[in-house]
């Protein structure tokens, strides 16, 4: 058989496969696989490079699926290239099976968890940027698009910033197979409206038949000849292709095929065809960056600077003891101080601009590659980008996420900008840490720490400048606490972190001129919070137990201290202070007074606490 012939069988055997995955479980996505089989043909039998063997090879091209609900096809590339046995195929969606129905990096060849549809592309230009100005190495990325996520705003912010950065390492193929879930797609076989809006955003763009493995060939010739911009390929396909009893048919979409036999027979039967992917090319090794000695910032007790500065003279320290360390912010980093690493280490900080689905994505996309990113913007702003951690979590993805502008602590700006629901939404992330620092010595301590943590952590920052109460040389473990303020007297524990911190000692001062001692405990380790010590702190303190955030009330730290108590024996009386009315614009102590935040709410709940 000469190439062609080759591929048009191979692209029959993926159909074949795809249809018998989906029977096992009678679920899955079998027609969505079949569409783009000649696509995947062609790619794996010649212009893929990966080794299957040594999926680390840092010089492996990347293969991504944005439409992770194919994941029939992808399962039985798997099988064709040897990498995957026939009961793995036939264990999809079993429950312990590691082909899971939609692909996850439980499997050493899958980057990145997919089937939130909208993501594997953004996070396939964070790869690329990898590859360009990181790793600076020659892999190229692929990424099979469905046309149905084409509607997601954040493919065309992945579309605008590929072609910003002249990403030509990266081809994106749309499967144009018109239909959806319900029916036909916002622009069905116009595959013209695709082609335009490509060009617009800069991008090269072929239009092809997607069942003419001729045409995908020289689509990929092309793409990879291509310089100075990524490349589309637009590729207009049946759903279902092959099978008469659904192809093109708008009511099979997320089925199994009815007849599972005459379907495999009206393909052609099964096919045991292997093929050989090309091997990476070279045997090049990722960049590496110089560095030096670690060297934290100092800040002496009694000055006052802001966490969120804190962060970024930390950031550019640790950025120069660790040349694994990027940055990437949302145009904001005069705000959030990025720009001081970006100063220190311009090849290694990314502007992603006011685009935080991509700037999360490309974050994920680098650590994939092995880098340890650091993303930054205002706290509320990441909102748009839930969707992304929380898939990212599924990847088991390891970076961080710094928020700044966090509360009414914030000032004049008002509630479009203050992040008071980041802690609930981040808490609910799973496998994540928490980090929420009062000062300068605590953020730069708890910078150093993040680099190596695994997982998905935040830090949380403050706008407002604070007094250093700790000194250079004081550690903070990740699950800790710091009692702040303690005596054998003490009748009530205040609890809280950042910002509100300052405004719990003042309180105690407060309340020690009234003959009440207080113990304060700094919750900074949010989660996993200090249960143990909490506890241990609750005891002495006569188990009446205050805790302060500039947050919501609903999965803040508030949530989190009581979480803590609501498995004891010994019954603990908790008050949560937080933000409960919807704040305005007013300076921050205006604000923080309002919210009954302020240390004089703080020592007036205190007094009601111990009097009860």
């Amino acid at each position: 058989m000469d190439d062609q012939q080759q591929w048009e069988e191979l692209g029959q055997q993926l159909r074949v496969d795809s249809v018998r995955a989906a029977a096992g479980p009678k679920s899955g996505h079998p027609t969505s696989s079949m569409s783009a089989a000649d696509l995947m043909a062609v790619l794996i039998s010649k212009y893929l490079h990966y080794d299957f063997d040594d999926p680390e090879n840092p010089n492996n091209d990347h293969l991504i699926f944005s439409k992770g609900h194919a994941s029939p096809l992808l399962y039985s590339i798997y099988k064709a290239v040897g990498a995957a046995s026939e009961d793995d195929l036939l264990s999809f969606r079993v429950h312990g099976s590691r082909f899971e129905g939609h692909p996850t990096p439980i499997l050493p060849w899958v980057d990145v968890a997919t089937g939130s549809l909208g993501q594997g592309l953004p996070i396939g230009v964070g790869v690329a940027l990898a590859g360009k100005q990181l790793d600076r190495l020659p892999y190229r990325v692929w990424v099979l698009c469905g046309d149905s996520e084409m509607a997601e705003g954040s493919m065309w912010e992945a579309f605008e910033h590929a072609a910003h950065a002249g990403l030509d390492n990266l081809t994106a193929i749309i499967d144009v197979n018109r239909l959806g879930q319900r029916g036909e797609t916002m622009h069905g076989w116009d595959v013209d409206s695709y082609l335009d809006r490509a060009r617009a955003f800069g991008w090269h763009a072929i239009g092809i038949d997607g069942h003419d493995v001729g045409a995908i060939d020289a689509a990929y010739a092309e793409a990879v000849a291509t310089t100075g911009k990524p490349t589309v390929i637009v590729a207009r396909t049946k759903k279902g292709k092959g099978v008469a009893a659904v192809e093109d048919k708008d009511d099979a979409h997320g089925k199994p095929l009815a007849d599972r036999d005459d379907a495999i027979a009206e393909l052609g039967g099964e096919r045991n065809l292997t093929v050989e992917v090309p091997k990476p090319e070279g045997t090049g090794q990722p960049h590496t960056f110089e560095t030096a000695a670690l060297e934290l910032p100092r800040y002496e007790l009694g000055d006052s600077v802001a966490t969120r500065k804190a962060y970024g003279e930390a950031l550019a320290a640790v950025g120069s003891a660790r040349g694994d360390v990027v940055a990437l912010d949302g145009e904001v980093s005069n705000s959030t101080h990025a720009e001081i690493f970006k100063d220190a280490h311009p090849e290694r900080f990314f502007e992603m601009y006011i685009a935080e689905q991509q700037l999360v994505a490309a974050a994920v996309g680098m650590q994939v590659r092995g880098w340890t990113p650091f993303a930054s913007s205002f706290a509320a702003f990441f909102t748009r980008a839930y969707d992304f951690v929380r898939m990212a979590a599924v990847s088991q993805a390891s970076f961080s996420l710094v928020g700044s502008h966090v509360g009414v602590s914030i000032g004049e700006d008002g509630p479009s900008q203050m992040g008071l629901e980041d802690l609930a939404s981040l808490r609910a992330v799973y496998g994540s840490t928490i980090l929420y620092p009062c000062d300068g010595n605590q953020t730069a301590a708890l910078v150093a720490r993040m680099a190596d943590l695994e997982g998905i952590s935040y830090l949380r920052t403050t706008r407002g400048s604070t007094e250093v109460i700790y000194g250079p040389d004081e550690t903070f473990e990740v699950g800790g606490s710091k009692v702040v303020r303690e005596s054998d007297a003490d009748q009530a524990l205040i609890v809280s972190a950042g910002i509100t911190l300052h405004e719990a000692l003042e309180a105690a001062e407060s309340l020690a001129a009234d003959g009440i001692a207080v113990r304060v405990v700094d919750a900074y380790s949010v989660k996993p919070i200090d249960a143990e010590g909490l506890r241990a702190a609750a005891r002495a303190s006569g188990n009446r137990v205050i805790t302060v955030e500039d947050h919501w009330p609903e999965g803040g730290l508030g949530d989190a201290v009581l979480e803590v108590f609501a498995d004891t024996d010994v019954h603990t009386r908790v008050t949560k202070l937080a933000v409960r009315e919807m704040p305005g614009s007013g300076k921050p102590d205006e604000l923080m007074a309002a919210a009954g935040i302020d240390a004089e709410h703080i020592a007036a709940a205190v007094r009601k606490l111990v009097s009860a």
